[in-house]
């Protein structure tokens, strides 16, 4: 069973930083896209950055410049390095994976992970 975990997040002063791990298992094959998201408070869930398996990234304004998307492609992991958070960017931070997995042959689907609260505050 393909399974997406988070951890890192956390509480944290304005002005600090945050490093968010996901790490992906279950057979897996190939992981094309991965993603972060966040959703805060009433509000609806978006995305913050994207790299694919090539390497290329984006983020939204919101966050260019403070973080950055990385991943390592042999363990199956994606990383959000959080930098200069603002209280704006307190919210629960979704893993999310567009990859191919075997289970009696091969298989193609998206993925989330279960969320980690990330809270900026004095």
């Amino acid at each position: 069973q393909v399974q997406l975990v988070e951890s890192g997040g956390g509480l944290v002063q304005p002005g600090g930083s945050l490093r968010l791990s996901c790490v992906a298992s279950g057979n897996i094959v190939n992981i094309q896209g991965m993603a972060w998201y966040r959703q805060a408070p009433g509000k609806e869930r978006e995305l913050v950055a994207g790299i694919t398996s090539g390497g290329r990234t984006n983020y939204i304004d919101s966050v260019q410049g403070r973080f950055t998307i990385s991943r390592d492609n042999a363990k199956n992991t994606v990383y959000l390095q959080m930098n200069s958070l603002k209280s704006e960017d307190t919210a629960v931070y979704y893993c999310y994976s567009d990859l191919t997995y075997y289970r009696v042959g091969f298989y193609s689907g998206t993925f989330w992970g279960q969320g980690t609260q990330v809270t900026v505050s004095s």
